[in-house]
């Protein structure tokens, strides 16, 4: 059974005091309207701006002065430190991939076998079909990588990166959920130049475009 979820007003109103700062209604130290008069403005009761503000206080946008009102401490929302930690963690786990993965397509260029390629190319293509949801997009892009790996023939590589899958997978997903994207049609070309220089036996190539895509991914969380 589907169930819809209604956004609270609270949320809302907040949404809507957020978008209004961020136009420059509102600049930095300035003092806002009462309650009364924007409970009118949003068409809400006094209770839901008051909840809408408090969750802006909370998040450093908004200060409440006892006896003066409501000013503008920040017109963007300070980065929620849990957010930084996830960044850093995900940034330590692609430097991980990167060791392993770009001396692995490196090898898999010059060892790989008919049915090696057989098998990038078939989870190339899983991959490009971009599977619903999050966590089928991840999924299917490290059983593209994994398909690289096995091609290298080196079993402590392989044993590596299964064993870093379960790290590795969660931290691909935060990555995803912060980005708000799987990277379009400009991440699929990188996996198939990748595919390609193996695919051709060109180890140099192979690594570096290991590399270059592995980097690309630390640099958009920068």
């Amino acid at each position: 059974m589907i169930r819809i979820e209604r956004t609270p007003l609270a949320d809302q109103a907040s949404d809507i005091l957020m978008t209004r700062i961020h136009s420059g209604e509102w600049q930095l130290g300035q003092k806002l309207p009462g309650e009364t008069t924007l409970a009118a403005q949003l068409g809400v009761g006094r209770s839901t701006i008051r909840e809408a503000i408090r969750q802006l206080a909370g998040r450093g946008m908004l200060s409440t002065r006892q006896g003066s009102g409501v000013f503008v401490t920040a017109l963007e929302v300070p980065e929620d430190w849990d957010a930084v930690l996830r960044r850093a963690d995900i940034v330590a786990v692609i430097e991980a991939r990167t060791a392993i993965e770009a001396e692995a397509a490196a090898l898999a260029a010059s060892r790989r076998t008919a049915s090696d390629l057989r098998l990038i190319r078939r989870a190339l293509v899983g991959r490009r079909a971009h599977p619903a949801g999050v966590e089928a997009h991840v999924d299917a892009d490290t059983a593209f990588h994994r398909s690289i790996v096995a091609a290298a023939h080196n079993p402590i590589l392989l044993e590596l990166f299964d064993g870093f899958t379960p790290r590795m997978r969660q931290a691909m997903i935060e990555m995803l959920r912060l980005r708000a994207d799987d990277g379009g049609r400009a991440d699929d070309d990188r996996h198939t130049l990748l595919a390609d220089a193996v695919a051709a036996r060109d180890s140099a190539r192979a690594a570096a475009e290991s590399r270059t895509h592995l980097a690309d991914l630390a640099k958009t969380l920068g």
